[in-house]
C-alpha cells in the first residue's frame, strides 16, 4: 500500500483543526455554539497570520464568512421558521387527533401508522415539531390504555430520522450536502432525487420499529409517574404562644434555615401584607406558605404555629385532616430549543407568578436533577424535563400556548383558526421547490414573509425558532469545509481513504464511506460530519474516475443514520427525557437500525448506480 504524500502545512494545519472540532464538537461540557465560534476564529486569525497561496490564489480569511449568507443556512433557517409556524397554529392537530382515536381501537395498526405518518411529515418538515406534536399524543394515548410509552416513543423518533432522509429539505443536513456539492461542482440534486433508495431502505428498517423495536426495549417509567414529594399551599396560624410571635419575616426564615418559603402575611379579616424581610409578625397573623407535608410540619414546630388546611373549611392539620389538593394536577414541561424556559432560570422569568404553577424537580438525562427547593436557580437546558404541579386550567392554559411541550396525559392539543393558512402555505412552499419553479431558499423565505403577514407568525415565533446552535454549526463546518477544499487536506484524506481501500470493489468503498459517516454522527454534529464529508467524498469519486452522486449520497445517508447515542440529534434528547429512558437503551435498539438502514442503503445506491 502506497500512502499518498503529505499536503503543505496549511493542509496539515486544517486537518488539525478538523480533529480538534470534532472532539469539541463531541464535548457536552462546551456548548455547540461555543466550540463552532472558536474554531472560526482559528480559521480567520490563522489565515490572516499565515497566509495560504497556491498557484496565485490566496484564501483570504473574510471567505470564512460566507457561510452567514449561504444558500444552505437561509434555506435551513426558514424552514426552521415555517416549522415553528405549523407548530404554533397546530396544522397538524386534525392528523394526531385521529391517531389518538385510532390507538383506542386498533393499537398494532395506529402504531404502523403513527410512524408512516411520522416519517411521511418529517420528509418536509424538520422533525422536532413532528416529535413535539406526537409525544404528549402517545404519552397519554399509553397512560389512558395502560400500555407501555417507552414501546412507542423511541420508534416514533427514529422513524422521523428515516423520513427525514428523503428528501433534499428532509433535514438540514441533506441541504448542507446538496448544497456545498453543488457549490463544488456536482449536479445539484431535486428534492426527490434520492428519495427511491429511503424508500426501499425504510421497508426494512420500519418492519424493525413496528416488530422488533419494542421487544428490545425494556419498561420504562415516563416522568408523570415520577415520586418527588408534592408540593401543598397551607397556613400557620400565630398566636399568643407561638414562638414566631413578635418575630420579623426574616428571623422566621432563619428559624427555619432558610427553607420557609412565605407567599403573603394575612392579618385580620381582610388585610394580605407581602412577606417583606422587616414585617414583625403579631398574634393572630396567618402564614400563607407553600411545601412538602414533611417541611410543613417541620415549620409548624420549629415555629410553634398551628397548620391549617387551605379550603372551605379552614382546619387544623391532622391524621384525620391531612392535607389536600383536590384541584392540583401534575404535569411535564419538556425543554426544547425553542422553548422560553430554555436557557433560562425559573427565577429570571418568576415561573410562579407569571403561569401559577409550581416546580416540583428537574430531570437532567444522565444526572440526579435538582429538587423542589432549588429548582428556580437552575439554568434549563433542551432536554431538560420540569415536573410541575398546579390547577388543571392552569396546566391546560400553558399547554394551549402552543409556545411549551407539556406532558399531562391528556390529548387535547391547540389549534388556531389559522391552522388550515399555515398549512396551506407550507404546502406550497414544497410544491414551488419540487417543481423546480425556485430554489428552496427562496421558497421557503417567502413562506415565511406569508406567515408573517398572515399572523400565523409573530416576530417573537421568528427569533424563538431560530437556534444560534444550528447557524454557528453550519457556519464553522462550511468553512472548514472550503479550509480542507482549498489547502488540499480534503485531497489528501481521499487519497489515504482509497489507499486503504485499494482493490476493493467501488461499492464497497462507498458502503465504507457510509459506515465511517454513521460511527462519526451518532459522536459529534451530524451537520458538521456531513460537511466536512462531502468535499472528501467528491475527492474519493474523484480518484476512482467514478461518479460523485452515490459517494456523495453515502455521506448524507451516512451522516442522517443519527441512532445510537441520544447526543447524535437534538430529538433523540426529547425522547430520552419523556420516555424515561436510559443511553443504553438507544445502543440496544439503534444500533440494530443503523446497520439495517446502512446496508439496506449501500445495496440500494450499488444497485441504482451501478457499481
Amino acid at each position: 500500500m502506497t500512502l499518498p504524500p503529505f499536503p503543505d502545512p496549511h493542509g496539515i494545519a486544517v486537518m488539525a483543526l478538523v480533529v480538534v472540532a470534532l472532539v469539541m464538537f463531541a464535548s457536552s461540557r462546551i456548548p455547540l455554539e461555543t466550540s463552532s465560534l472558536v474554531i472560526l476564529g482559528l480559521l480567520v486569525v490563522g489565515f490572516e497570520l499565515f497566509p495560504h497561496t497556491v498557484e496565485g490564489a490566496t484564501l483570504h480569511p473574510s471567505e470564512f464568512f460566507y457561510g452567514f449568507g449561504h444558500e444552505a443556512l437561509v434555506a435551513v433557517c426558514a424552514l426552521m421558521i415555517l416549522g415553528r409556524g405549523l407548530e404554533s397554529t397546530g396544522a397538524l392537530q386534525p392528523v394526531a387527533t385521529g391517531l389518538a382515536r385510532l390507538w383506542t381501537r386498533f393499537p398494532a395498526f395506529s402504531f404502523l401508522a403513527t410512524l408512516v405518518c411520522a416519517a411521511f411529515f418529517s420528509a418536509f418538515v424538520n422533525n422536532t415539531p413532528i416529535v413535539v406534536l406526537l409525544l404528549p399524543i402517545l404519552i397519554g394515548v399509553s397512560l389512558r390504555s395502560e400500555t407501555r410509552a417507552s414501546d412507542v416513543l423511541m420508534p416514533m423518533g427514529f422513524a422521523t430520522l428515516v423520513g427525514g432522509m428523503a428528501t433534499t429539505i428532509g433535514t438540514s443536513t441533506n441541504l448542507l450536502v446538496v448544497s456545498v456539492a453543488a457549490d463544488l461542482g456536482m449536479r445539484r440534486f431535486e428534492m426527490f432525487d434520492f428519495a427511491l433508495p429511503v424508500l426501499v431502505a425504510g421497508v426494512f428498517g420500519f418492519a424493525y420499529l413496528w416488530l422488533v423495536a419494542p421487544r428490545l426495549l425494556p419498561e420504562r417509567t415516563p416522568l408523570l409517574k415520577d415520586t418527588s414529594p408534592r408540593v401543598f399551599e397551607a397556613l400557620l396560624h400565630v398566636d399568643e404562644e407561638s414562638a414566631a410571635k413578635g418575630m420579623t419575616i426574616e428571623q422566621v426564615r432563619e428559624k427555619t434555615g432558610g427553607n420557609v418559603r412565605i407567599r403573603s402575611v394575612e392579618r385580620g379579616g381582610a388585610l394580605v401584607l407581602s412577606p417583606v424581610a422587616g414585617l414583625a409578625l403579631q398574634a393572630g397573623d396567618r402564614l400563607r406558605v407553600q411545601d412538602t407535608p414533611d417541611n410543613l410540619k417541620e415549620f409548624e414546630r420549629q415555629l410553634g404555629a398551628k397548620l391549617h388546611n387551605i379550603g372551605e373549611e379552614e382546619q387544623p392539620v391532622t391524621e384525620e385532616h391531612p392535607l389536600s389538593a383536590e384541584d392540583q394536577q401534575i404535569a411535564e414541561i419538556v425543554i426544547t430549543e425553542n422553548s422560553p424556559l430554555h436557557r433560562r432560570t425559573l427565577a429570571e422569568l418568576r415561573f410562579v407568578e407569571r403561569y401559577n404553577l409550581i416546580a416540583l424537580a428537574i430531570h437532567r438525562p444522565g444526572a440526579d436533577g435538582p429538587r423542589a427547593t432549588d429548582v428556580a436557580d437552575v439554568c434549563l437546558q433542551s432536554g431538560d424535563v420540569l415536573l410541575v404541579q398546579g390547577p388543571e386550567k392552569n396546566i391546560a392554559a400553558l399547554r394551549t400556548t402552543g409556545r411549551l411541550l407539556v406532558l399531562d396525559a391528556t390529548v387535547d392539543l391547540p389549534r388556531t383558526r389559522r391552522a388550515p393558512l399555515a398549512l396551506a402555505i407550507m404546502f406550497g412552499v414544497v410544491t414551488v421547490a419540487a417543481l423546480g419553479i425556485v430554489p428552496i431558499a427562496v421558497s421557503a423565505l417567502v413562506g415565511v414573509i406569508l406567515m408573517l403577514a398572515t399572523r400565523c407568525l409573530e416576530w417573537d415565533d421568528l427569533t424563538a425558532a431560530l437556534s444560534a446552535q444550528v447557524v454557528m454549526i453550519v457556519v464553522a463546518s462550511l468553512a472548514l469545509g472550503l479550509a480542507l477544499m482549498r489547502t488540499g487536506g480534503a485531497d489528501y484524506v481521499a487519497r489515504l481513504y482509497v489507499a486503504v481501500a485499494a482493490g476493493l470493489p467501488p461499492a464497497i468503498v462507498m458502503s465504507g464511506l457510509m459506515g465511517v459517516m454513521a460511527v462519526l454522527t451518532n459522536v459529534v454534529s451530524n451537520n458538521a460530519a456531513a460537511v466536512i464529508g462531502t468535499p472528501i467524498a467528491l475527492s474519493i469519486a474523484q480518484q476512482l474516475d467514478l461518479a460523485p452522486e452515490p459517494f456523495v449520497l453515502a455521506v448524507l445517508f451516512g451522516a442522517n443514520l443519527s441512532f445510537a447515542t441520544p447526543m447524535a440529534f437534538k430529538t433523540n434528547l426529547l425522547i430520552l427525557s419523556a420516555g424515561g429512558y436510559k443511553f443504553s437503551d438507544f445502543l440496544r435498539a439503534g444500533i440494530p437500525l443503523t446497520v439495517i438502514m446502512w446496508a439496506a442503503l449501500s445495496v440500494a445506491l450499488a444497485l441504482l448506480y451501478g457499481l
